[in-house]
């Protein structure tokens, strides 16, 4: 495609690609600059998360700004009708934003424009993204295991802070040995049958729940999967499970690089929760994730009792969406902004969060009848 000028910064130069067009030095700038920015090194904000999205949404692009020979940065996104753009994986990428080079002197705008987009809309922005935080309309939290120190010295900390928490997971770990006669953990499984059976799971508890259920969507489905044979040192996907008697209780699916380990999709077969196998699981996963040199799990945005209890501290991560000015833009606001303030109303007001929870419970019980 032709490169767009930017106005305001007559220098850069904006060329807009599907993600696979996408060449091996410009891969490889991508890894570099992200290398460079300080940032934890979120798989999600890798080449590879991009190309595995583009694989199965057609909306998939990829904005590779220049300034002068030098490429100083890249803005991963989906475009969908009217210009309407979104986070690249939006609604199952927990890290987002652009990779820029620190002297990059792009505006928000500028880059949409140059994009062809009204807005783009974003639910996991992450912290220090300068050109887009200022739009963010929420900041969340998202827990974080620090491993730094090896689990050892994670264990005693989890102790001292959670020690309820540590003394029962322990000890459902111990009767559910006793019960099955066997437990063993294996932190990179390569089985694609357990993978099948951790989907099934996690469908099944957001039916329960109440909630959408994310693996109903083919694409969704599809990304797991790719991303499951995925091996990139920065991207690389991970299946862990939890085996009682080599029958799985409970497993996780999630993406690493080198230092950090994005936790994604945790789920546990209903027949064993007496014996809280997510959590065990957890335990191992974090015990494993430090003998391979992991020193960060994050945990992901959502509030849970287990987070609470298995953090060390939090990222922040930002929601909202920066939008040009126009008649689509107002509509745009019209159709995100009404459902995003309803959302904050009732998070921020604990009473009625808990009944929404409940609520929620009960339209889970209704489908599974």
């Amino acid at each position: 495609m032709s490169d767009v000028h930017v106005r305001g910064t007559a220098a850069a130069r904006i060329r807009v690609v599907r993600p696979e067009e996408l060449d091996t030095g410009e891969i490889e700038r991508w890894r570099a600059l992200r290398a460079r920015s300080g940032a934890p090194a979120n798989p999600f904000m890798e080449p590879e998360f991009t190309r595995a999205v583009g694989r199965v949404r057609t909306g998939a692009r990829v904005a590779v700004v220049r300034r002068g020979d030098a490429i100083t940065g890249f803005f991963p996104y989906e475009k969908g009708p009217l210009g309407h753009g979104r986070a690249i994986g939006f609604g199952v990428s927990d890290s987002q934003g652009p990779i820029l080079d620190r002297e990059h002197a792009l505006k928000a705008r500028e880059l949409l424009r140059a994009c062809a987009l009204t807005g783009w809309e974003f639910d996991n922005l992450e912290a220090g993204q300068t050109l887009f935080v200022p739009d963010a309309a929420e900041a969340f939290a998202s827990p974080v295991v620090d491993l730094g120190r090896g689990y050892a010295a994670y264990e005693t900390s989890l102790r001292a802070r959670s020690p309820k928490f540590f003394r029962t997971t322990t000890a459902k770990e111990r009767r559910l040995t006793r019960k099955t006669g066997d437990v063993r953990f294996v932190f990179d499984e390569r089985d694609s049958s357990v993978l099948r059976t951790l989907m099934e799971w996690k469908s099944a508890q957001y039916r329960r729940t109440g909630r959408r259920d994310r693996f109903a969507q083919q694409w969704i489905r599809s990304l797991v999967r790719q991303l499951a044979a995925e091996r990139a040192p920065g991207c690389s996907g991970v299946l862990s499970v939890l085996y009682a008697a080599d029958r799985p209780v409970a497993a996780h699916f999630g993406l690493r690089s080198r230092t950090v380990l994005s936790c994604w999709f945790p789920a546990y077969d209903t027949g064993f929760a007496t014996y809280s196998p997510g959590l065990i699981l957890h335990l191992r996963m974090a015990e494993a994730a430090a003998e391979a040199g992991i020193g960060l799990l994050d945990l992901g945005r959502g509030a849970a009792e287990y987070k609470d209890a298995l953090k060390t501290g939090e990222l922040r991560v930002y929601e909202g969406s920066s939008v040009r000015r126009g008649p689509r833009a107002a509509l745009y606001r019209l159709g995100h902004e009404p459902s995003r303030r309803a959302h904050r109303f009732v998070r921020n007001r604990p009473g009625l969060a808990g009944h929404a929870r409940r609520a929620l419970k009960q339209v889970g019980r209704f489908r599974e009848r």
